[in-house]
């Protein structure tokens, strides 16, 4: 069972699509997030840079996926912001191994929240703080400081130390998306498919 299977199990919502932006810089580890959640009896892709975008969908009892995983990459940028008004919550990755790129990573997260299709919704964002298996890594805390997550005053938001290629720290941050998406009644749209 993969841990998308228990998020929908815990959300208990009948055939709802939740659409879900998973966004971060290039090599920051989405891709291999996404394939962690997904149910294990779906195929996982290989692991190569994300030009463009790629879709996930997948389904588990209760819910209907659909995860946008956005290219990181510079030129690719610039078409997260087509997928912020449709989505239902946020996944933002961060390579905490790579202290060079977290202005960037900075930059790119105040232009997400500054944006007119973001900034008066109450969407949650997860934060992974990635590849805490690297010597070099900095801590979620560390990461919290260098973002000024702090600052983040009208959204629901968390952050998780992660290791995506091992999982940790995953369900810990589905666990907290899921009560966030009850409580702050985040709106769904009705499954058409069966």
């Amino acid at each position: 069972m993969g841990l998308l299977d228990k998020l929908s199990g815990w959300l208990g919502l009948r055939k709802k699509e939740v659409n879900v932006l998973c966004l971060g810089l290039d090599n920051s580890g989405k891709t291999t997030i996404i394939n962690q959640l997904k149910p294990a009896n779906t195929p996982a892709q290989d692991i190569v840079p994300t030009i463009g975008f790629n879709i996930e969908k997948f389904k588990t009892s209760s819910l209907s996926f659909t995860v946008f995983d956005m290219s990181g990459q510079g030129k690719y940028r610039n078409l997260w912001e087509h997928y912020y008004k449709d989505s239902h919550a946020i996944i933002f990755v961060i390579d905490s191994g790579d202290k060079l790129r977290m202005v960037v990573v900075k930059e790119e997260l105040d232009t997400l929240l500054k944006h007119e299709d973001i900034r008066s919704r109450k969407i949650p964002v997860l934060f992974f703080a990635n590849k805490m298996d690297l010597q070099d890594a900095m801590s979620s805390n560390k990461v919290t400081e260098a973002l000024c997550l702090e600052s983040i005053q009208d959204k629901p938001w968390h952050i998780c130390a992660s290791n995506a290629i091992k999982g940790d720290g995953l369900l810990e941050g589905l666990d907290w998306l899921q009560g966030v998406i009850k409580t702050v009644n985040t709106p769904t749209t009705e499954c058409l498919h069966s």
